[in-house]
C-alpha cells in the first residue's frame, strides 16, 4: 500500500533535483533578476505578444541590473535571460502541484499511515516557505545593488537541499526495508551523519562563492591561490571573522578547504564501510559514494579552472545533491539499533 507513496515522493525529489539545476543555470547566466514581479499564479504564463513583452522589458529597464550592468540590452537578449528565470519559477510551480495534489488524494483515500502525516505536511510547509524565500532573494537584488543577497541565496539553496533529503528519506521509509545484515554498519552511522553535515556546510560556502562571484578570482591554479596557499587579502575586512562570509577571496579559500575536508570524510565513510563487508545493496551505495567523492572534487577544480563554465558548474551542484542522496540512502539502511518502519 505504501509503494505508490514512495513512487510519488521519488518523482517529486527528481523534479526538485531538476529544478535546482535549472536554478543553477539561472544564477550562472545572471538571469535571476529578469522578472521583477512576483505573481504566484498568473506568472506561470509567459508574455504573449509584443505588448506583453514590451511591458516586461520596460519593468526590467527600471531595475538596478539593467541600469548598472545590462544598459543597452536588446529585447531579444532580454528574452534569453527571462526564459531561464521563468522556467525556474515554472518548475517550482509544477513541483508544488505534483506534491500537493497527490498528497490531498492520498489523504482523502486514507492511504497515508498516521506517523507519516505530520512529516508530509512539514515538507509541504517547507515548500511554501521556499517560494517566499525565493522571492525575498530576488527582491534583495532589485533595490539598489544588481545582485541577490549571498545569505538569502545560501538559505534558498539549503532549504531546497533539506526538502530534497526529506522527500528521499520518506520515500525510502515507504519502499526500502532494512536488511538484517546491515547491522554490521551500525558503527558507521555517526560518521555518515557527520558527512551529511560537512557536505551541507560545504554547499553553504559554495552558495556564498556563487553569490559573491568569488569563483572569478584565483581561477588559474589549484591548490595554490596565486603564489600562495591562501589569498593575500584573506583578512582584509574588519572585523576579521567577516572575511569568511563577505570577502570573496576568503570565501573561495574557505570553500576550497571545506571541500577537501569533506572529500576525506567521504573517503573515510566509503573505505570503512566497504571494509565491513555489509550487504550488496550497501556496498553499491558505498562504491557509488566513493566514485562521487572523486567526481565531485574533479568537477569543483574544473569549475574553477574553466572560469566557472556554466555546464561544469551546474554538474558540480548536481554532484553535491547526488552525494546527499547517497548519504540519505546509507542513513536509511544502517540501523540505529532498533528500527520501526512505517507501513
Amino acid at each position: 500500500m505504501t509503494r505508490p507513496l514512495a513512487l510519488w515522493l521519488f518523482v517529486c525529489a527528481a523534479m526538485l533535483f531538476l529544478t535546482t539545476q535549472v536554478g543553477a543555470v539561472t544564477r550562472l547566466t545572471e538571469s535571476g533578476l529578469s522578472i521583477v514581479e512576483w505573481k504566484p499564479l498568473t506568472g506561470a504564463v509567459p508574455p504573449l505578444g509584443d505588448i506583453a513583452w514590451d511591458r516586461e522589458f520596460t519593468l526590467y529597464q527600471d531595475s538596478p541590473q539593467y541600469r548598472q550592468v545590462n544598459n543597452g540590452m536588446s529585447l531579444e537578449e532580454f528574452k534569453h535571460i527571462y526564459f531561464w528565470e521563468w522556467l525556474h519559477r515554472l518548475l517550482d510551480r509544477v513541483l508544488g502541484l505534483i506534491y500537493f495534489v497527490p498528497l490531498v488524494l492520498f489523504w482523502k483515500k486514507d492511504q497515508i499511515p498516521a506517523p507519516a502525516k505530520k512529516p508530509l505536511l512539514g515538507i509541504f510547509a517547507l515548500g511554501a516557505m521556499q517560494g517566499v524565500l525565493g522571492w525575498a532573494m530576488v527582491r534583495s537584488g532589485l533595490v539598489d545593488r544588481p545582485a541577490v543577497s549571498p545569505y538569502l541565496l545560501a538559505a534558498h539553496l539549503m532549504l531546497a537541499v533539506t526538502i530534497f533529503c526529506c522527500m528521499l528519506r520518506m520515500g525510502f521509509i515507504f519502499s526500502v526495508t532494512r536488511e538484517a545484515e546491515a547491522s554490521a554498519l551500525m558503527p558507521l552511522r555517526k560518521i555518515v551523519r557527520g558527512a551529511v553535515a560537512m557536505v551541507a556546510i560545504t554547499m553553504v560556502w559554495g552558495a556564498f562563492t556563487a553569490g559573491l562571484r568569488a569563483g572569478q578570482l584565483y581561477n588559474d591554479t589549484f591548490p595554490m591561490m596565486g603564489n600562495h596557499l591562501w589569498p593575500g587579502e584573506m583578512f582584509h575586512d574588519v572585523p576579521w571573522w567577516s572575511n569568511f562570509f563577505a570577502n570573496p577571496a576568503a570565501v573561495q579559500f574557505t570553500h576550497r578547504v571545506l571541500a577537501v575536508l569533506t572529500f576525506f570524510k567521504l573517503l573515510l565513510v566509503a573505505v570503512r564501510g566497504l571494509s565491513l563487508r555489509a550487504t550488496p545493496r550497501l556496498n553499491c551505495l558505498l562504491a557509488a559514494l566513493l566514485f562521487m567523492a572523486f567526481t565531485q572534487v574533479s568537477l569543483g577544480v574544473a569549475t574553477l579552472l574553466t572560469h566557472v563554465n556554466i555546464a561544469t558548474a551546474t554538474l558540480h551542484q548536481a554532484g553535491a545533491l547526488t552525494i546527499m542522496a547517497l548519504l540519505m540512502g546509507l542513513l536509511h539502511n544502517i540501523p540505529k539499533g532498533s528500527t520501526h518502519a512505517i507501513h
